[in-house]
């Protein structure tokens, strides 16, 4: 693997920031004013730079709208493009906004335009926009009736009792399963066996919700091209979601993940989702993408 310091060299390069939401390991690649994109082989290339693994990696383009600071694309570390990550969305607005008093700015990605606001030093707010809740929107191979209780099954005895989901689409397809106990569940072998179940068509995010208080519950994500994470925004945004539709949760909640604490709204007056968390800057270089 290639040393973090070797990165940079005398041809045109970019900056890059090694970053955490909440422990969601995070990359920003600043192209804006370069390169008009990267394939995926690249993308997994990054991730296996020393000092450069992530979960997500956030690329910065020249915005394509007048209201935005910058267009977004996201890649998993598998190469494969993701619709939305809150925690990454956080990290962008750091980075973007730590050098002057500005609070507030727009990012466009696959998702929407996405509104980000600094709360604190660290801490920034980021409006994910509205869920999407009908079975073909999450999507799903097959009508449903109410995606609130989804059959789905995988034939694993890890995953005894887990038998219907909620579905929520925050950028991307998620499914929520509740349980009594999220750390009873051997997630890393039964995530990717329900990542891949065929009711969904472009995969899902798996994740596992304990409820603990109408305010607060307890969350582990599989993510879909990346695997078992320490924290996944638009996954915490999906399971408040589910929580409130199914009358277990109020509509502003701590969800607690193995890397951190995130806080999420789903405001009744608009049907928008907020997410509040920290950011966390472990490293800068540059990278010469030749």
């Amino acid at each position: 693997m290639t040393e973090i310091s070797e990165l940079s060299s005398a041809s045109t390069h970019s900056r890059v920031a090694k970053m955490n939401g909440a422990g969601n390991e995070i990359v920003v690649l600043d192209l804006r004013g370069g390169l008009s994109g990267i394939t995926a082989a690249q993308a997994r290339a990054i991730h296996q730079k020393r000092g450069l693994a992530f979960d997500q990696l956030m690329v910065l383009f020249d915005p394509r709208r007048a209201d935005t600071a910058a267009f977004v694309r996201i890649y998993n570390n598998d190469g494969s493009e993701a619709g939305a990550c809150g925690n990454g969305t956080r990290c962008v607005a750091y980075f973007l906004m730590r050098d002057g008093e500005r609070r507030d700015l727009k990012l466009e990605t696959a998702a929407g335009v996405l509104d980000c606001r600094r709360e604190g030093e660290f801490t920034f707010r980021v409006d994910m926009g509205e869920p999407r809740l009908g079975w073909s929107e999450i999507p799903l191979a097959d009508p449903v009736a109410d995606t609130r209780f989804t059959p789905v099954r995988i034939d694993h005895p890890a995953a005894a009792g887990l038998r219907q989901a909620s579905m929520v689409n925050m950028g991307n397809p998620h499914a929520i399963f509740w349980v009594k106990d999220v750390a009873a569940y051997d997630l890393e072998t039964i995530g990717p066996l329900f990542e891949n179940h065929p009711i969904f068509p472009e995969k899902a995010n798996i994740s596992l919700a304990e409820i603990t208080a109408r305010d607060s519950m307890r969350l582990r994500v599989w993510e879909r091209g990346v695997g078992l994470t320490k924290a996944c925004g638009s996954a915490a945004c999906a399971a408040l979601v589910a929580a409130v539709r199914e009358d277990l949760a109020d509509r502003k909640a701590l969800i607690r993940l193995p890397g951190g604490d995130l806080t999420i709204e789903w405001r009744r007056q608009d049907n928008r989702v907020l997410m509040t968390g920290p950011v966390a800057l472990e490293n800068e270089t540059s990278l010469d993408l030749s």
